[in-house]
C-alpha cells in the first residue's frame, strides 16, 4: 500500500459539483467536508487516514440516501450536498478500493 492516494478525475469532478451545489443552495456540509472537497477537486494527494476516514464517512452517511431529494441537482437535500463534498458514489468506490 503505498503512503498516499491521488483522487481521480471522477472524484474530483463529483466534489467541485458538491460545492457549487454548497454555493448555490447555502446548504450542505461541514467545514470538514468543504475542505475535503478542495482537496478532491484539486486531486491533491491523500494520507492513507485520509482515505480510511473517507471510507467511514460514506458508511455512516449512506442512510443519507434515502433522503427526499438526494441526487435532485435542483433543489439537492443538504445530505446529497455533503456526500458531493466528499466524491459522491465515485468517493466512496474509490476510497474503499484503495484500503483493500
Amino acid at each position: 500500500m503505498t503512503d498516499t492516494f491521488k483522487p481521480t478525475a471522477a472524484v474530483a469532478k463529483q466534489a467541485a459539483k458538491g460545492l457549487e451545489l454548497r454555493e448555490k443552495f447555502k446548504r450542505g456540509g461541514t467545514e470538514i467536508g468543504v475542505a475535503r472537497a478542495r482537496d478532491l477537486q484539486n486531486q491533491r494527494e491523500l494520507s492513507v487516514d485520509t482515505v480510511k476516514r473517507m471510507k467511514s464517512y460514506f458508511a455512516r452517511h449512506n442512510v443519507d440516501k434515502r433522503a427526499k431529494n438526494f441526487g435532485d441537482d435542483d433543489n439537492p437535500s443538504a445530505g446529497y450536498i455533503a456526500w458531493l463534498l466528499w466524491g459522491g458514489d465515485e468517493g466512496r468506490d474509490w476510497s474503499s478500493s484503495k484500503l483493500e
